[in-house]
């Protein structure tokens, strides 16, 4: 099997991943401190030289392995570990066991697969996980001793291991322990060479090793693990050994919230305690134990637990009876087991009321050694540093030809600290001849010095091949084409599925570059049928550049590239979904002044993104804020991108003949100061948000900020703050632009911190101030300290980032008095909740203060329960800013206010109708009042597959005609009437044989052709309405809450009062749901051929051809319904579908917001002006999942009720 074909299209020998899909499963505890119980002698060992060397006693002592193996699957463990951690022929080598590598790996899987056969029963199997532990090297580290490993020799260490592993018998191949990633990628690189020998696949776990801190021994987080991981294709995924499962919460929970894959937690017997006298002790007891582990996997969804470093038979036992009494071992999907658990001991939790949980659909991201970032950035786009390029940069190119790699750094922090999310790297020199072996030493450095993922930017592939050896995370190659046909597409893409990394994808064929919309859709739809149809990538992964030209030049030929390349974009995201886009913007304005170019590659950029357009190319300095561009300014572009008169590009350059080479800002060189007629206070909050450092210490002085600085900081400073962040949000301002702001705002504060009094001498309180995970934002905590600090109180100021566990450890270590925590983004504010019940749950009784643009007062008030309407006693307050945050603190370290004022507080929140009641009180229909129904409100939400659309054009036929309901067709659409036995003449002797002839016409000549287009959307109901939310955006980590779209159903007036919103998560709980939608159609080729048969008068014909049409399409419907059920996960009877124009929803207006919502149009659809379906044999629905659904009516305006009927959808 040649080494370009991608192992995930192999058979996969799934046992084990078939039990973990119908039940947790526990893994076995320590093998180390297990054999450490027997108190070896050296001659157990194999003698002197090789005491301590535990895998080979598989070979001298295998009854104490297999007694090991023994105990752990007596108290009921599913899964035992070969005794082969420390196997790799590397490490065999240094015990001097080379030459019995497969020996002993063969014997330890034997050993384990003996163990497991004779506990296994048909309704209980048992697994063994080969055990596949570290090298010793750290190949992505400085240290020139651990590094001095290629990326090929490791991969070929652990293919023979795993070979050898395999030939034994064991069910998966587990990498644990792991501690570099560029390690784990070398792995999994060696497995997929064994899969191709072996023509089938081994699921594969990978575990990788945190610290206190949440990262790996390197700097890597957890995120970035994830992404990496995901992109290699391992199966599981988890954390095992280092510390204890208390040090585990917080990385557990963004595993469950983030990986697509099910994950593994086998965490140590606590943090080890030294004896003193050589020994490590493992302090964390049985019960304690289980009881962490059963919470993660009740309130995280965990599928796989154990034990690492000092776990015995004793804690195993415990864990095992704790996730009986779960009762989500071993269940089928959505089932638990009934069977009493032993309660002998105490180490039971409640169990679970809500389905197993469900990986979540894959989002894409690119990863660094140290994090990662989600591709879909909100507000878009996600912008690539453009500076570390030989071919664009001078500087860089004098730097790489005098081997100054410092140099290159330092070009490339400027590019982070500028904004940029991922860094492209292009080192081609005319001048040099190794490429490789700079790109290498380029890539390996920026990876252990700057946090952004890399591109790599090279035409060659082993270029590309050396950088990617280098490269711990999960890069993006730039690019691949079809200039040569296939050539560089099947030399570049089987690096990419060995590393995981994502590929740009030029719009080039042999024909040249794509200059139309329809051949920049041409050459994607190639690109893409090789790429994800051939090589079997995911559409994500796939960054499709539709090409920018200049416009400068004023040629015919190039005249409308602009927007084409417009068009081109909004076509290959119609077309192709879940691929990216990604443009070289500047590219557009070649040859213009400065000035100029500013302005027409921000309004450029601006309508790309409005098109779809996920990233750009691009230096910050070189764009304008579209924001700042007068209308006059704006319009001249539009007219240039757009060539709507023939002297666009004349009155353009004219526009901009005056500014020279320094009028960055749309000419503002040669106009007025536009600060001049503004008073003080207004000329600073220009300056601030309009990034203008120079000078800012003299317009607050201006503004009177010596004799009041208060006033200063809370009625200019931070307004100006709120602009830039709100202009941010609305997708006004790019963040370079937004981190431009901030340092004029930094500047501000430090000269108005001066003037600020300081009590001296005492303390009035101990603060712990962090802005939260996942949180880049600290300007605002920032000032929160400087507030403080100047008024009495000692603050710990943690910075950005910071876990809850950090912060919660930070104040106990300090005795704080309260904790602040500060987000900007509504996705990261998630983090707040979560504290505070990480501190109830400890028994700690914190003040936390709250803040930032993303919440309000209500959120403090809905953080503040903690459990159904028990409150967090020590309180939540929401603080509007910094010195309300210092009245907050003054009050509660007052002992005579503290005790009323936490008491007000409370009340606040327990009267506050809005935390209990529904919102939205618009009435549809006539209704008195919007009152919600009694519909459950904490039902499971299923995990969508993917979030965004798709679009299936090749349905079979056959499987959408075995769904005709063949009552509706022959008594609705063909007539049939009475019962009995005349009805049953009709059938035999007209009906079916119509039928089975029109199926196979249908069939022959393609008249009936079965499309739909569908999608998942994150969702949450508002009154009457249900919010649909930009899966896009949604997908940046954390799910960004941005409104695309509403629909409005109508509420049942007295009764029941059933809205269809009801079975939606409402916007107060804070939760987010999930909604299908679905458009499907036959073709239009039907109705054309009715149309062909009334016009030659074989009326009888056409009659018969237009109802199997119809009832057609209600089956692809149903069809569609069906596949959508499956991808959720649901169990039979639960996901009813609801079509427009009936009983819930009756109102087909709302298909203007599927089409909004779906590429309908992609399938030749469009609406008539009262919005029905053209083609005729089309449909649209909603699937709602909620297991109370049922299909009812609401009485229209004339008192006529609407009858749910069988278009609405069978259950």
């Amino acid at each position: 099997m040649p080494d370009s074909f991608n192992v995930a299209r192999l058979p996969l020998r799934s046992a084990y991943l078939d039990a973990l899909s119908r039940g947790v499963l526990v893994f076995d505890g320590a093998m180390g401190t297990s054999i450490q119980r027997f108190h070896l002698s050296a001659e157990d060992f194999g003698g002197k030289a090789l005491e301590g060397c535990n895998d080979h006693l598989v070979l001298t002592r295998p009854d104490v392995i297999r007694g090991i193996h023994e105990s752990f699957l007596a108290v009921g463990c599913d899964v035992v570990e070969t005794c082969t951690f420390q196997s790799t022929p590397r490490r065999l080598a240094e015990w001097g066991l080379l030459d019995k590598a497969r020996e002993i790996n063969v014997a330890a899987a034997r050993l384990a697969r003996e163990a497991c056969d004779r506990h296994a029963t048909p309704e209980r199997p048992r697994f063994v996980a080969a055990s596949i532990g570290p090298t010793g090297m750290l190949p992505s580290s400085s240290d020139p001793a651990l590094s001095n490993v290629t990326f090929d020799a490791l991969s070929e260490d652990f293919y023979l291991q795993a070979k050898y592993l395999v030939e034994g018998g064991v069910d998966l191949l587990l990498v644990e322990t792991s501690q570099d990633m560029l390690e784990v990628k070398a792995a999994l690189a060696g497995f997929a060479r064994l899969f191709r020998e072996l023509g089938y696949r081994v699921p594969v776990q990978a575990q990788v090793t945190l610290d206190t801190s949440g990262r790996m021994l390197l700097g890597t987080d957890v995120a970035s693990a994830m992404t990496t991981l995901e992109a290699l294709g391992a199966d599981v995924i988890g954390l095992n050994c280092s510390t204890g499962p208390e040090h585990m919460r917080e990385p557990v929970r963004y595993l469950a919230e983030h990986a697509s894959r099910p994950v593994s937690v086998i965490p140590n017997a606590g943090l080890p305690v030294n004896t003193g006298t050589g020994d490590a002790v493992y302090p964390l007891e049985p019960a304690p134990m289980a009881a962490m582990l059963g919470e993660f996997v009740r309130d995280f969804g965990v599928r796989i637990v154990g034990g690492c470093c000092g776990t015995t038979p004793e804690h195993l036992r415990a864990i095992c009876e704790v996730v009986d009494g779960l009762g989500v071992r071993g269940a089928p999907p959505n089932e638990h087991a009934t069977s009493a658990p032993d309660r002998r001991r105490d180490h039971s939790l409640p169990r679970r009321t809500t389905p197993l949980h469900r990986p979540h659909h894959a989002v894409p991201r690119a990863s660094s050694a140290m994090r990662a970032i989600t591709l879909h950035q909100s507000p878009p786009p996600l912008l690539v540093g453009e500076r570390v390029n030989a071919q664009g940069s001078r500087k860089v190119k004098r730097l790489l030809l005098a081997d100054d790699y410092e140099g290159i750094v330092e070009v490339a922090r400027e590019q982070a600290e500028s904004g940029a999310h991922v860094l492209d790297i292009c080192v081609a020199l005319t001048e040099r001849a190794d490429e490789a072996e700079q790109m290498a030493r380029v890539a390996k450095l920026l990876s252990m010095s700057v946090e952004l993922p890399l591109m790599i930017d090279s035409t060659e592939a082993p270029v590309i091949e050396a950088a990617l050896a280098h490269i711990p995370g999960r890069a993006i190659i730039n690019s691949i084409n079809m200039e040569n046909g296939r050539t560089r597409i099947d030399s570049v893409v089987p690096l990419a599925i060995t590393h995981g990394a994502a590929l740009v994808a030029l719009t080039i064929d042999q024909a040249g570059m794509a200059r139309t919309r329809e051949r920049k859709l041409e050459v994607a739809r190639a690109i893409h049928d090789i790429v994800v149809g051939e090589y079997g990538l995911q559409p994500s992964d796939l960054i499709f550049d539709a090409l920018t030209f200049t416009l400068a030049t004023g040629d015919a030929e190039w005249i409308d590239s602009a927007h084409e390349t417009i068009e081109g974009i909004r076509l290959i995201k119609r077309e192709l979904p879940g691929v990216l886009t990604i443009l070289g913007v500047s590219n557009v304005s070649f040859g213009l002044a400065p000035a100029a170019r500013a302005v027409l590659n921000s309004v450029f950029l601006h309508h790309c993104v409005q098109a779809g357009l996920d990233a750009a190319i691009v230096n910050p300095a070189h764009v304008t804020p579209y924001a700042e561009i007068s209308a006059e300014e704006r319009a001249l572009a539009d007219d240039l991108v757009f060539n709507r008169r023939p002297d666009a590009l004349q009155r353009f350059i004219e526009q901009f003949a005056g500014t020279g080479d320094g009028g960055r800002e749309t000419g503002v060189a040669l106009r007025a100061d536009p600060t001049e007629a503004m008073v003080p206070a207004e000329r600073v909050h220009w300056m601030v948000v309009h990034r203008k450092k120079e000078g800012i210490e003299g317009a607050l002085d201006a503004a009177g900020v010596r004799e009041d600085p208060v006033r200063v900081l809370n009625e200019v400073l931070l307004p100006a703050m709120k602009e830039v962040g709100d202009k941010f949000g609305a997708g006004e301002l790019i963040l370079p632009f937004v981190l431009q702001s901030a340092e004029v705002m930094k500047r501000a504060v430090k000269h108005l911190e001066q003037f600020l009094e300081k009590q001296e001498g005492y303390t009035k309180g101990r603060v712990v101030l962090a802005t939260v995970y996942g949180d880049v934002h600290d300007i605002g905590k920032s000032l929160v300290n400087t507030i403080l600090s100047n008024n009495g109180y000692t603050v710990y100021d943690l910075g950005k980032q910071v876990p809850v566990n950090t912060i919660i450890e930070k104040a106990v270590e300090v005795n704080a008095d309260a904790i602040g925590l500060s987000a900007l983004l509504v996705s990261t504010s998630k983090q707040m909740p979560l504290c505070v019940q990480e501190l109830d749950r400890r028994g700690l009784q914190l003040p936390v203060l709250i803040g930032g643009a993303a919440i309000n007062r209500r959120f403090g008030r809905r953080a503040l329960f903690v459990d159904g309407e028990r409150a967090y006693d020590a309180g939540v307050f929401y603080c509007k800013d910094a010195f309300e945050g210092l009245e907050t603190m003054d009050r509660l370290q007052d002992p005579v206010q503290r005790q009323s004022f936490v008491a007000g507080m409370l009340d606040d929140a327990r009267n506050d109708v809005f935390l209990h009641s529904g919102v939205g009180k618009d009435v549809s229909r006539g209704e008195a009042g919007g009152e919600r129904s009694a519909v459950r409100a904490d039902n499971a939400v299923p995990g969508a597959p993917f979030l965004g659309t798709r679009i299936l054009r090749d349905i079979p036929l056959g499987e959408v005609l075995a769904l005709l309901d063949l009552d509706e067709l022959y008594r609705l659409q063909w007539g049939g009437r009475g019962s009995g036995e005349k009805f049953e003449h009709a059938v035999r002797t007209e009906f079916e044989p119509t039928r089975r002839r029109l199926e196979a016409e249908a069939a022959r000549d393609g008249w009936l052709a079965p499309q739909a287009a569908y999608g998942f959307f994150p969702v949450q109901s508002a009154g009457n309405e249900v919010i649909v939310y930009d899966p896009d955006a949604y997908d940046a980590d954390g799910g960004t809450l941005r409104e695309v779209a509403r629909f409005h159903f109508p509420r049942q007036e007295g009764r029941e009062r059933l809205c269809l919103a009801d079975y939606f998560r409402p916007v107060e709980s804070g939760e987010v749901d999930v909604i299908g939608l679905q458009i499907v159609t036959v073709g239009d080729a039907a109705t054309r051929r009715f149309e062909e048969l009334q016009a030659l008068g074989e009326y009888a014909e056409a009659f018969y051809v237009h109802g199997i049409a119809v009832e057609a399409a209600e089956a692809t419907a149903e069809w569609m319904h069906r596949r959508i059920r499956a991808e959720l996960g649901l169990p039979p009877g639960q996901g009813k579908r609801y079509s427009w124009g009936y009983g819930a929803c009756p109102d087909l207006d709302d298909h203007e917001t599927v089409f909004a919502l779906l590429p309908a149009e992609s399938l030749g659809m469009s609406r008539t002006v009262a919005h029905q379906l053209i083609p005729e044999q089309s449909t649209a629905a909603l699937v709602v999942h909620h297991p109370e659904a049922r299909y009812y009516a609401v009485r229209g305006d004339g008192g006529n009720e609407r009858r749910a009927t069988a278009a609405e959808g069978t259950p």
